[in-house]
């Protein structure tokens, strides 16, 4: 079976064709393995029903996945799913019984300790999934301000994000508008008031503020489908959470299916373009010049490359930066360019 190309294979193929002197295509596949090297490990967390499952479906490509040691369904331990350099840990539904939540938390807090092999923390962000409509979020609060914030510590928060799903159903599926797949006025209203209530009552809690993202998910039952929407949106925000120098990892991982992608509040395309490419400039340019010359004698990467691979994102599309592009070179770039001043 044919191994799947990633970016960093068609990035390190670029260089190599480049007209670079040899020390700097060493230098720069050196920063590009490093940069390759690099793992982001996401837990999420939720209420049985909340959608966990469905979320992470909807973001990355899980049919690449693969389950790793540990998991076990009747004693419901974490399950660790395996995409490259993705590892996705997924937790036990929480609610269905109170003896089986405090198991659930004491498997969470253990794993929010693990270090990884730089003595560094294991998890770089906590998802957790509130269902939308729900009137009734005790457990989950329970969880985010008795452990996992205190777990966490106050000055490390980033490394959570609270994510409202299943917005479609918030009002009993009322005032959705399904040709457009987006909230009407009545329901956007409640998403927002929802979602600044999350907001204050974890605040008084804790005194952390959060910013949580309403959306929904999808699914597809074999005769309804429900296209996610706003899943842009909660993809800038995981990516302004995870560290920069990792945010690369995450784009061979997305999920492909470019109707993931479409249906959003606002256009968040260029602020996701900007976030890989900040990425992209820091760890595998290290930093060159915006002003200098941007041929292959200074980058050793065609625009059209780079183009592809921070324009990927918008569309959900990875397949975009492991085939030629059309656009012309220098005025991808020099747009890309402006994104950043």
């Amino acid at each position: 079976m044919e191994t799947e190309r990633t970016i960093f294979d068609t990035l390190q193929d670029e260089i190599m064709r480049s007209n670079l002197q040899e020390a700097e295509k060493n230098r720069r596949l050196s920063a590009l393995l490093k940069a390759s090297s690099r793992h982001v490990n996401l837990m999420l967390i939720g209420a049985t029903g909340a959608g966990k499952s469905s979320t992470i479906n909807a973001l990355f490509d899980m049919s690449v996945a693969k389950v790793g040691i540990g998991v076990d369904p009747e004693t419901k331990e974490i399950a660790k799913f395996n995409l490259g350099n993705l590892t996705i840990w997924d937790t036990p539904g929480l609610g269905d019984n109170v003896e089986a939540d405090k198991d659930y938390v004491k498997q969470i807090v253990k794993k929010l300790s693990e270090v990884d092999s730089n003595g560094k923390l294991l998890i770089d962000l906590v998802l957790v999934i509130l269902d939308a409509g729900s009137k009734d979020l005790s457990v989950s609060y329970d969880v985010i301000n008795n452990t996992l914030i205190p777990c966490l510590g106050k000055d490390d928060t980033h490394r959570i994000l609270i994510a409202l799903n299943q917005s479609d159903m918030a009002m009993k599926g009322r005032h959705w508008n399904h040709e457009k797949n987006s909230p009407e006025s009545a329901l956007q209203d409640y998403l927002e008031l929802k979602a600044n209530s999350v907001k204050r009552r974890i605040q008084q809690a804790t005194k952390v503020e959060v910013e949580p993202v309403y959306y929904c998910a999808g699914y597809t039952d074999g005769e309804a489908k429900q296209n996610p929407y706003n899943l842009s949106k909660l993809l800038y925000s995981v990516l302004m959470a995870v560290p920069s120098e990792k945010r690369l990892v995450l784009v061979d991982k997305l999920n492909t299916t470019e109707d993931n992608w479409k249906s959003n509040d606002a256009d968040y395309s260029k602020a996701v373009q900007k976030s890989f490419f900040e990425s992209f400039w820091d760890n595998v340019l290290e930093g060159a010049e915006k002003g200098s010359d941007i041929g292959n004698s200074v980058i050793g990467i065609p625009g059209y490359v780079v183009g592809g691979l921070v324009g990927a994102v918008v569309g959900g599309l990875h397949a975009l930066v492991v085939k030629p592009l059309t656009a012309k070179p220098l005025k991808m770039l020099g747009k890309l360019l402006n994104l950043i001043d």
